[in-house]
């Protein structure tokens, strides 16, 4: 892992033991904890040494201008910034005056582990100060899935030797960044972007309340402390504008114990003001010293023990994929458990990758999995979105279209990106969007939120599509100028996954208007305008090569000039760090999954010889510089037979943040490959396809798995799948029979009444499937050298 020996491979938890400076950043992002409010990287208790600090409030942003070397009409105007807020997380240890810093004196042991079933990042440390004297450290931290605004840190000190302790526990603010921005005058503006406005300290008790200077956001964080210490120890608590401290002296004989329970609220709001947030900061802090730690540990383990009940998938055979998987739901559970909101960020709250921002692979890749496990959380996203929806017409009018034009990046719902032709012109997101509560309502039935939330959502999208597209003379519905996923490709005519995201778009707005008609008056929905949208997805284009009998990504892609991958060095990727744009723009050469989404996406819309023959042309040509790529073409695989390859790709999505394949874990993790490993599994090896009519499985292991379980959260209860090498096992436990299809065949559930199944013979793809030299997937490698 991360090419480093002190981590294990172990099913419910990741560890890592001994101090190496070489994965400190890395470390940070694996380790990071949060409940989709709150989010804290896993730096060390004393603050140093460190990666990247990192304490960030879902939502909470600075914003700067945008510069533009040529600005343009439509072009953004202002960046935004998910900002490091004020660092709770500090406990300095001083051990005879002399720091405890892992980098000096000798740690003799240094185990850090996240627990997923616990939902907290544990450490044990025996260390020995320059001068001699030996402490053993203990820690606890959780950021809570059940009380929004709280984390907490139970922190123990045993000495050893004897000697005098002290602790600093510390609310920072404006903490110094190892880095700076590339434009000088945004640099300037976020060197301290906090603005202090109220502090105060008392017992045990500190709180801090700041606002960001531009964006007009205002936050106040507090912290109160548990203590419990031999005789004689000394408590004292100041407060400055940035720093908040609380300081714990005492003696400690050899055997005696210093422990500290130290809980940290964090609140914000565009509106409110001083007095109400410290308010709200108190409450929180009261009820969390009544509880007690012990107590907020029980709820978060009952909470996870909740979700694994259902969620968790079980690998046999595999031991790193078993642990990759529980990995990834762990953060995307984290992510968005209590956004409530909030946008889910591309890197979750791990890092500061991407700024902080929401893309539309969150809608694609991530809400599938919430909408599985942990359904409340994807409605919640897409309330998000709904909320949204004003910045998305404002945006559409400056572009001069009808309807809503959701932004290519953002945390507010403001556009951010300034580079257009993969932001403006990624026009797909709106399909995306659509395509997330389509699902939502099918695999939900949650009429509530179609009627509330879901029609707006369509027929703002669905008017967008009407006013980008035409029919033309041929009397398709086209689709021009737009860019699709994939981003070696831009400004292109008819891209395949944006029209079918758009056909399928236009449809549900049609069917979601037409069944509730008052919703759809009050928006201005007329029997006209249903029959436009109908029409024009009847004649929506989709692009096919008859000569090469294989889908177009676009009109005219496949007659390009295809892309020298046998003249291009190992060294040249990822492509767009080593060529302009323009080379790439204008040559078939995929960065990610493009057409091959949208065939996982829309499966009934390809017959099974034509995904066969597209995965095998569109595998030569892309050079996966993405992290979405993996997933996805472990899917396709999978259905086109091609178990080793969907094996490959599975252990790749499963790798990308866990041994840092794109190196770039540093910055945070990546939440969409993360969901891809579920996705990889659930949508690849057991086939699962959520069809209007239900549920459909098609379930096959590869050579290595002996058994794969997993389970689904469904309206009126739980499916559970148990996969084996020539049979299947579906048991649920709602009140009426569930009827789904596997493979080809239909079979009726009954509460109780597990069915098994047997598995018909694999007839392995007809046609070879190779990738660009040098960029087949990579396979899973034991960390243990094997």
């Amino acid at each position: 892992m991360i090419g480093s020996p002190g981590f294990t491979v172990e099913p419910w938890g990741l560890t890592a033991s001994g101090p190496d400076p070489s994965v400190l950043a890395q470390t940070e992002s694996l380790f990071a904890l949060s409940n989709g409010h709150i989010g804290w990287r896993g730096n060390l208790e004393e603050g140093e040494p460190r990666g990247m600090p990192g304490c960030y409030l879902n939502g909470f942003f600075e914003e700067y201008p945008l510069s533009h070397a040529e600005p343009g009409y439509g072009y953004p105007e202002t960046g935004e910034l998910l900002l490091n807020t004020v660092n709770g997380k500090l406990l300095r240890l001083l051990v005879d005056d002399e720091p405890l810093d892992v980098d000096e004196g000798t740690a003799q042991r240094h185990e850090r582990r996240l627990d997923f079933r616990d939902g907290t990042l544990r450490r044990e440390l025996e260390w020995t100060s320059p001068s001699g004297r030996t402490v053993r450290v203990r820690s606890a931290r959780l950021v809570s899935l059940v009380e929004r605004s709280l984390a907490a840190i139970e922190y123990e000190v045993e000495a050893v030797d004897a000697c005098r302790v002290v602790v600093q526990s510390e609310l920072l603010a404006n903490e110094p960044l190892p880095f700076e921005h590339p434009d000088p005058t945004v640099a300037a503006r976020l060197a301290r972007p906090l603005v202090p406005v109220a502090h105060a300290a008392d017992g045990t008790r500190a709180e801090l309340v700041h606002r960001t200077a531009a964006s007009g956001l205002m936050m106040a964080a507090g912290m109160d402390h548990h203590i419990s210490a031999p005789a004689g120890a000394v408590v004292e608590a100041e407060g400055l504008p940035d720093l908040a401290r609380t300081t714990i002296a005492v003696q400690l004989a050899a055997g005696e114990r210093l422990r500290i329970v130290k809980f940290v609220a964090y609140c914000w709001s565009p509106s409110r003001g001083e007095a109400a947030l410290r308010d709200e900061v108190d409450g929180v802090l009261s009820v969390a010293r009544r509880s007690g730690w012990e107590t907020l540990l029980e709820r978060q383990r009952a909470f996870l023990d909740g979700f694994w009940r259902t969620a968790d998938v079980e690998v046999e055979g595999d031991a790193e994929l078993q642990q990759a998987v529980r990995f990834a739901l762990f953060h995307v559970l984290q992510a968005g458990v209590r956004a409530e909101g909030h946008a889910i960020p591309g890197k979750g709250f791990t890092g500061p990758g991407y700024d902080g921002h929401a893309f539309w692979e969150t809608e694609t890749f991530v809400l599938p999995v919430l909408l599985a496990t942990c359904p409340e959380a994807a409605r919640d996203a897409l309330r998000w979105r709904h909320s949204t929806l004003d910045e998305a017409r404002r945006q559409a009018c400056l572009l001069r279209q009808r309807g809503a034009a959701f932004p290519w990046r953002t945390v507010s719902g403001r556009e951010s990106s300034g580079y257009w032709p993969a932001s403006t012109a990624a026009f797909h997101i709106n399909g995306d969007i659509a395509d997330a509560v389509l699902r939502y309502v099918r695999a939900t039935g949650d009429r509530e939120f179609e009627e509330r939330f879901g029609v707006e959502l369509l027929v703002e999208t669905a008017r967008l599509w009407m006013a980008l597209g035409y029919t033309g003379e041929d009397g398709g519905f086209h689709i021009d100028g737009v860019t699709g996923p994939d981003e070696y490709s831009a400004v292109v005519d008819d891209n395949l996954y944006t029209n079918l995201v758009a056909w399928q778009n236009l449809r549900g707005a049609a069917e979601a208007a037409t069944k509730h008609p008052s919703r759809a008056e009050a928006l201005g929905v007329g029997d006209a305008e249903l029959a436009e949208w109908r029409r024009a997805a009847d004649a929506m284009a989709v692009p096919y090569d008859a000569v090469r009998e294989v889908h177009a990504q676009s009109r005219d892609f496949t007659r390009r000039e295809r892309w020298d991958f046998e003249a291009t060095s190992p060294d040249d990727y990822p492509l767009m760090e080593h060529f302009p744009y323009f080379e790439l723009y204008r040559k078939q050469v995929v960065k990610q999954a493009d057409l091959v989404l949208a065939m996982a996406q829309f499966p009934d819309a390809f017959s099974g010889e034509e995904k066969l023959r597209n995965l095998a042309y569109y595998e030569a040509i892309t050079a996966r510089d993405s992290s979405l790529s993996a997933a996805t073409s472990a899917v396709l695989a999978a259905e086109v037979g091609d178990l080793r390859l969907a094996s490959e790709y599975a252990a790749e999505t499963a790798l990308i943040d866990l041994d840092d394949i794109h190196d770039s874990v540093q910055d945070g993790l990546h939440l969409a490959a993360l969901a891809g490993v579920w996705t990889a599994i659930v949508a690849g090896y057991a086939g699962m396809r959520h069809e209007p009519d239900g549920l459909r499985f098609a379930p096959r292991l590869p050579d290595g798995l002996t058994r794969l379980s997993f389970g689904l959260r469904l309206p009126g209860g739980a499916l559970r799948v148990d996969v084996r090498p020539d049979t299947t096992t579906y048991a649920w436990n709602g009140d009426s029979p569930l009827v789904l299809r596997h493979f080809r065949d239909t079979a009726e559930v009954r509460p109780g009444e597990p069915v098994t199944l047997p598995t018909p013979p694999l007839r392995a793809p007809g046609i070879p499937i190779r990738q660009p030299p040098g960029r087949a997937p990579r396979t899973l490698i034991s960390r243990n050298g094997d």
